[in-house]
């Protein structure tokens, strides 16, 4: 069963009734009996994965890529330069 949160516009207080959503009686607040008035609360609302204009037209940050970089060529055996080396070295060709 939902809770909703109501109002009393003599007293000021904010309180909670659980009641269903299909229940269309009014309800009198607990300290002076008036009849309350409901309040809307905003929702927190998180928009994750495909299909959302903030993530979907998003623009992407530009990813620089370096002309040549020594960690993207392939490692050199020690074993290679002396003729030697195993079947997986790149440099064993």
């Amino acid at each position: 069963m939902p809770a909703y949160d109501y109002r009393c516009p003599a007293c000021d207080d904010l309180f909670e009734v659980k009641r269903p959503a299909s229940a269309r009686d009014e309800v009198c607040c607990p300290s002076c009996g008036t009849v309350a008035k409901r309040v809307f609360t905003p929702v927190g609302v998180v928009f994750k994965g495909s299909g959302f204009h903030n993530t979907d037209y998003k623009p992407r940050p530009k990813e620089d890529a370096p002309a040549s970089s020594p960690a993207s060529e392939a490692p050199s055996c020690p074993a290679a330069k002396d003729g030697g080396g195993c079947s997986s070295c790149p440099a064993a060709g």
